[in-house]
């Protein structure tokens, strides 16, 4: 290997081992705080991963990371849940999924886990805000862990593909990355806010 190549290889070496434990930590905290964009990160990564030097490689390690990151706080998040459901005092992170899960929201998720089951979870993480009402439906249904994590990994793994696919198009569309990482946020926002606008439109007055 030339000193050219030494000097690109070793800047991209050192972004890949800040970025990844990065995304991971990052989408444990979204899961476990639904504030922060995920999708918009995943998004934001897989755009990154496209330019690198071996974006195949890039690409399926930024899916595994964001695919574990969001299983492994969902999994955190459910068992916090049902802690808060046992204990006669509740608790915070109960509270805060029960403030997320408005009743219209829950009654559609309860209804919808009675006639499809666990697997109403991958829906749950593909429709904007969908993820915390369905989780507290399976609360309120007293599903043991081991049952919504069965449910919970095909959600993850969809999530995962369908967000890094939003940043695959975006990076594909232009030369430089952060022209890509841009259009990414864009789609991932325009996709998380698109159906709270047409609900507020729908109930708009004529």
């Amino acid at each position: 290997m030339n000193l050219a190549a030494a000097v690109q290889v070793a800047p991209n070496s050192t972004q890949q081992a800040v970025a990844y434990p990065s995304l991971f930590l990052l989408v444990v905290i979204g899961a476990l705080v639904p504030v922060v964009p995920t999708g918009a990160l995943v998004s934001s990564a897989a755009v990154v991963a496209l330019h690198q030097a071996t974006p195949s490689l890039s690409l399926l390690v930024v899916f595994g990371v964001a695919a574990l990151a969001a299983f492994l706080g969902d999994i955190t998040l459910y068992w916090l849940g049902r802690r808060g459901m046992r204990s006669k005092n509740g608790s915070r992170w109960l509270a805060a999924i029960r403030d997320r899960a408005p009743e219209e929201r829950l009654a559609q998720a309860q209804a919808k886990l009675d006639d499809h089951g666990v697997m109403v979870l991958v829906l749950s993480r593909l429709v904007p805000a969908g993820r915390i009402p369905v989780m507290l439906a399976c609360l309120m249904a007293k599903m043991p862990l081991r049952q919504f994590a069965r449910g919970d990994v095909p959600a993850c793994l969809a999530w995962a593909v369908t967000y890094q696919l939003i940043g695959i198009l975006g990076g594909s569309l232009f030369k430089e990355p952060w022209e890509g990482v841009a259009l990414a946020v864009a789609l991932t926002v325009l996709i998380s806010t698109a159906p709270t606008v047409w609900r507020k439109v729908r109930r708009a007055p004529a």
